[in-house]
């Protein structure tokens, strides 16, 4: 008889294991704090859709990384208050058949790959919900989010979220 526990000890040694594992990806190590707190954003805000879901909201991490508006790092970023899922960086990770998607996900976008259509998006949010503002520039809709850049009102050709599109990563 199988141990029904068993693939859900197996993904969590999986991601458990990748701290130690040593392995570089770009500029950072696969299983670092930054890779852990990249995984952190994709799995609570995307990790029950797909690896364009995912990988948007890694894009979205890494612009704003990169805008002189926002912190620096990965983790201060995904744990800056209000921005995130309430207690994304301290609730327990508990869905194994996401964790290894989330871990593979995080560590393709730490090395580099981005969603061809978030562009210069520093924002998202649940594709259901209407934000009714005026400088929301949409850029793509993946994984059930809307992604959008803040624009001057003037410079919004796109102020409608776009239909949700799969299948532009990986």
């Amino acid at each position: 008889m199988r141990n029904a526990k068993l693939p859900t000890l197996i993904a969590l040694a999986a991601l458990a294991g990748l701290a130690g594992c040593g392995k570089w990806r770009g500029d950072e190590e696969v299983g670092s704090r930054q890779h852990e707190c990249m995984a952190r954003a994709m799995y609570f805000e995307s990790n029950r859709s797909s690896r364009d879901g995912m990988v948007a909201v890694g894009s979205v991490v890494m612009n704003r990384v990169a805008s002189p508006q926002f912190p620096d790092t990965i983790c201060a970023v995904v744990g800056q208050k209000g921005q995130f899922a309430p207690g994304i960086m301290s609730t327990p990770m508990t869905e194994p058949a996401s964790l290894a998607r989330v871990a593979d996900a995080a560590a393709s976008v730490l090395d580099g790959e981005r969603h061809p259509h978030v562009g210069n998006a520093r924002f998202f949010h649940a594709l259901h919900y209407n934000a009714n503002y005026n400088n929301m520039h949409y850029t793509t809709s993946a994984g059930g989010n809307a992604f959008y850049e803040k624009r001057d009102p003037n410079r919004v050709t796109q102020p409608d979220p776009l239909p949700n599109t799969e299948g532009g990563t990986g």
